[in-house]
């Protein structure tokens, strides 16, 4: 046990309708043992025994695991739950449907040991995670070890630049639980995709850096009521352009232009928000389609005129703006062919 008395992490799984796969989630976090908390929030489940299954844990496990019943409120509202009830050094979201790497999953422990012990307050651990597509047993990572420097404090001035094919993610991130506190960092309810919002809203507010390049977190792919699941993103798409322009709201370049890393990224970030919805409509040509489309990139251009250039110019602003039928098509095979080699679904 860690010498002061608050658990080491605070893990919240937030839970609809997961009675089939929850248990994996939560067995691979009950590795940390008495180090950790788990918040298992049943989001209002109506077809299984979600909620059963948590209770079930918190008995089992008294002091590790809580079981939390809130009135359907979607991903961010059981995020946004477990935050609150969150009491550990670090803060960590594991979605019910994935699961956690045994040995990473010591290293990062040994390593926020080493952090609380020193009295460093790090704002963001980070790590890799995998793509696991369980359809075909294969696996794809995405490892941050080119970009950022390894076992040691750093800020944005020590990054490096990441390559096309990194990215940060909900699940590559462990955020200091006082400092999304004090931020105020909040979901929205009701709404999927809210995980980007989760990446981008602190990243500005972010001082001090820690990165094990461990391969911690496994993310499932496979089911088809996945929001990344090509068919049901589509009929999800007015959320993504929610949350797309949510994202446009909170970028403001002047408050990190002084720090080049981070305005590249944040750049980059919302870059990919604005041009995956682009693409999707672009591929599903219809005039409510086209009429989406016109609207976000009318969006983009009177939220963030200065901005505007850069978006709508840079290659994936342009991939995503083909004209006509032709237009479509080609950019449906630059999506897939991008979707083969980076496997994001």
């Amino acid at each position: 046990m860690n010498e002061d008395k608050r658990k080491l992490i605070s893990f919240t799984v937030p839970c609809y309708n997961s009675a089939a796969y929850m248990r994996k989630a939560i067995d691979s976090l009950l590795e940390g043992g008495d180090e950790v908390e788990i918040f298992i929030i049943d989001d209002g489940s109506t077809k299984d025994d979600t909620l059963a299954i948590a209770q079930e844990y918190e008995s089992r496990h008294p002091g590790i695991c809580h079981a939390i019943h809130q009135e359907n409120g979607g991903h961010g509202a059981g995020v946004n739950n477990g935050l609150a009830h969150a009491t550990g050094h670090y803060f960590k979201v594991v979605d019910s449907d994935d699961w956690v790497d045994r040995d990473s999953y010591m290293k990062i422990l040994d390593a926020i040991r080493g952090l609380v012990r020193s009295g460093q307050d790090i704002d963001l651990l980070l790590c890799n995670f995998v793509y696991e597509h369980v359809s075909d047993n294969t696996q794809y990572t995405v490892d941050l070890h080119s970009v950022f420097p390894e076992g040691c404090c750093f800020t944005w001035a020590d990054t490096r630049p990441f390559k096309p094919s990194q990215f940060l993610a909900m699940h590559s991130m462990f955020y200091r639980t006082d400092f999304v506190k004090a931020i105020g960092l909040e979901l929205p309810r009701h709404c999927f995709f809210v995980d980007n919002v989760f990446i981008f809203y602190p990243l500005p507010h972010v001082k001090s850096m820690f990165y094990l390049s461990v391969n911690f977190y496994r993310y499932f792919i496979g089911r088809e009521d996945q929001s990344v699941n090509e068919a049901t993103y589509l009929k999800r798409i007015d959320q993504q352009i929610k949350v797309t322009k949510t994202l446009l709201g909170y970028y403001n370049p002047e408050n990190y232009k002084k720090s080049k890393r981070l305005y590249a990224y944040m750049r980059k970030h919302l870059m990919f928000m604005i041009m995956i919805p682009s693409v999707f409509l672009r591929m599903n040509p219809s005039p409510e389609n086209e009429e989406k489309h016109k609207e976000i990139w009318r969006f983009v251009k009177d939220t963030r005129p200065e901005s505007y250039r850069y978006f709508r110019y840079h290659y994936l602003g342009i991939a995503s703006n083909l004209e006509g039928s032709w237009g479509s098509r080609l950019t449906a095979q630059l999506y897939h062919a991008t979707q083969r080699r980076m496997r994001f679904n």
